[in-house]
């Protein structure tokens, strides 16, 4: 079974909208492309270069693979892994894919990427691709978040955890700083949310999702 890892690039308030540019995604009448960029150090460049060769195959939407074909192939390193290594391409709209080593997915999203992931090999890596994230999300299938979180917030933009994302717990497994403030956060999936109620002078109680319900005012009750 391989893993599929999600990696993605967020301000304090969540926004993880056009990062790297202007013109990298204009939507809504986004007006704050290029956030990212004056918090990129050594540092963070050999970690993205790092975790991109730990990948067995991408997963990249339709956006994110249009964008980094036209780029990509300009690479002077033979052994550049976005190059060489096998990519999945989700969308509804191409008919074909070009850049070397991509397929395109057909059928339902969701349900090919389960397929993906019931295969043997390693680690399927999403970058970019906001709009395919929450599509995996709403169907449980990210094991590993990856996680740059940046010192800014913008108040307007698409976010990472969006409408239809399912309650799940994360594990935190690594944590690092860059020398411009920027911090990696890595989790794990662990599962179902834990719930608690704590009083003044009270024993704390602690229960988990399955044993839980949420009246009408969306207060939880114990089971």
């Amino acid at each position: 079974m391989r893993k599929l890892v999600v990696g993605t690039f967020v301000t304090l308030d969540g926004v993880m909208q056009a990062p790297g540019g202007p013109d990298e995604d204009r939507d809504g009448g986004f007006q704050h492309g290029g956030w990212l960029v004056p918090y990129l150090d050594d540092m963070f460049g050999e970690s993205m270069a790092e975790w991109a060769r730990r990948a067995d195959a991408f997963l990249l939407g339709r956006k994110t693979y249009e964008m980094f074909a036209a780029s990509w192939p300009n690479s002077t390193d033979p052994e550049e892994a976005l190059n060489i290594r096998p990519k999945f391409v989700a969308s509804r709209t191409l008919d074909r894919v070009d850049w070397n080593n991509s397929t395109l997915l057909k059928g339902e999203v969701a349900e090919e990427v389960a397929k993906l992931k019931a295969q043997e090999g390693g680690e399927i890596q999403v970058h970019g691709s906001g709009k395919l994230i929450q599509t995996l999300l709403q169907h449980d299938l990210v094991d590993t978040l990856r996680i740059w979180q940046f010192p800014v917030v913008l108040g307007t933009g698409k976010r990472l955890f969006g409408e239809g994302t399912i309650p799940r717990s994360f594990r935190l497994v690594d944590t690092q700083m860059n020398t411009t403030g920027a911090v990696l956060h890595v989790f794990e999936r662990v599962g179902g949310l834990k719930y608690g109620e704590v009083e003044v002078g009270q024993e704390t109680e602690i229960f988990d999702s399955e044993s839980s319900l949420f009246t009408d005012s969306g207060e939880i009750e114990s089971q």
